[in-house]
Parts: structure tokens; C-alpha cells; sequence
């Protein structure tokens, strides 16, 4: 039953995922706000490049669902697990927190009202709130292998750092920041979000490997100990 349970949530996980990301490209090249897909469309956005980041977690977990049973030490598999410990998990709950905590304080900041009329509000909730419960509900219905925490940290800073450059560069290219919210930082203020936000995505590893620990503690111990 579990394991019908874990290719069922899998597959209409994926296909979910799946169906946002074709309504939004499909957005692409409709008269939209100024500035809402100028230079890079929706690559830009942490909110797209997470529901790509998702859809492709969830498609391997369903290829990985097609082995057999026993081979939970097969490369695929590892790959899953390190997929969604290092970037699934904590990226998605990032995505929901930020988006959430700054629309609550200023709307216009983060997702400007002119946006309601173009992108409706399932649409808005497929990409900042549904995340959060998904990937909840990932954690409770497969455990995960955790590689050691000083990597992952490494690997999520890594990915990071590439993500801002690549933020400084369209403001740099087109004068536009991504986000309106840092239009309002000094340059020492944008570096200074940066490295706070990066401290968030660090401790939500963090609160994942504790919650998979949790959830799955006699699990993951036979795992680690066959996978060393």
C-alpha cells in the first residue's frame, strides 16, 4: 500500500507540476506589465525556476519508483534523494516563506497588483503556496538519504552565488531589477539580503534532514548503514 501510495503522489505530483509550468510559458509573449518578462521571460524568477526545480525532482522520483523495490542503493535513487535534500526541500519551503512574508508586508514589493490580471489567483498559489504542502507531503511518504551537511551547504551556495550574478546581470543588462524590493537596497544592502536569504535556505536544509530524521528515524538508519 505504501509503495502504491509513493507512485501515485509521485506521478500526480509531477503532473501537477507539469501543467503550471505549460500555463506559464504559455504566458510568455501576451502583453504583459511592464518589466514582467523583459530580458530572460520567466528564467529570471526563483518562483519558475523552482516549479522547474520541482517537476524534475518529481520526475525522477517516479522513474525511480519504476525499479525494483530492493534497490535503494542504486545510482538513480541517490540521485533523488540528494535532488531533494540539497534543493527540492529547502529552495520550495524558501520560495513560500520570502513570497508570503513580503507580500504580507507590502504586496507591491514582490507580486504587484497589476499582476492579478493577468496571472489568476490558483496560479499564484500553484507557484507560492501548494509548494509548501507537496513538499510536506513528499517528506511523510519516502524517506530521503541526507549527504553530509558541510557538502550540501557548499552546493546550495554554489547555486546561490549563480543565482545573483545572474540577477545583477538583467538589472545590469536592461536596468530592471527582478524584484522590485531590491530597488530600494544600497549595493551593500542587496549583498547584505543576499547572505541573509542564503542563511534561511541553509537552516531549511537543516529543518529537512531533521524532519526526514524524525519522520523516518529506523528507515534512514537501515539505509545509511547500507548505503556505507
Amino acid at each position: 500500500m505504501t509503495l502504491i501510495l509513493r507512485r501515485v503522489y509521485h506521478v500526480a505530483a509531477f503532473s501537477w507540476y507539469a501543467f503550471v509550468v505549460k500555463s506559464l510559458l504559455a504566458k510568455d509573449g501576451e502583453e504583459l506589465p511592464p518589466g514582467i518578462f523583459v530580458y530572460g521571460g520567466p528564467w529570471k524568477y526563483l518562483t519558475f525556476l523552482n516549479l522547474l526545480l520541482q517537476m524534475s525532482f518529481f520526475g525522477l522520483a517516479t522513474l525511480n519508483d519504476l525499479q525494483a523495490v530492493n534497490k535503494q542503493e542504486s545510482t538513480l535513487n541517490r540521485c533523488k534523494d540528494l535532488y531533494f535534500s540539497v534543493f527540492g526541500f529547502p529552495v520550495g519551503m524558501f520560495v513560500v516563506l520570502l513570497f508570503w512574508s513580503i507580500f504580507a508586508y507590502d504586496r507591491e514589493l514582490v507580486y504587484p497588483a497589476t499582476i492579478d490580471t493577468f496571472f489568476p489567483p490558483w496560479i499564484n498559489h500553484a507557484m507560492h503556496t501548494f509548494v509548501l504542502p507537496i513538499l510536506l507531503g513528499e517528506v511523510l511518504v519516502q524517506p530521503h538519504i541526507y549527504p553530509q551537511t558541510k557538502y550540501a551547504l557548499a552546493a546550495l551556495g554554489v547555486v546561490g552565488l549563480a543565482y545573483m550574478f545572474w540577477i545583477v546581470w538583467v538589472y545590469l543588462s536592461v536596468g530592471i531589477w527582478v524584484y522590485p524590493l531590491l530597488g530600494y537596497f544600497s549595493t551593500a544592502g542587496v549583498v547584505g539580503f543576499f547572505f541573509f536569504n542564503m542563511s534561511v535556505v541553509m537552516l531549511l536544509y537543516v529543518l529537512g534532514d531533521k524532519l526526514n530524521s524524525h519522520v523516518w528515524h529506523k528507515d534512514v538508519h537501515k539505509m545509511t548503514t547500507k548505503a556505507k
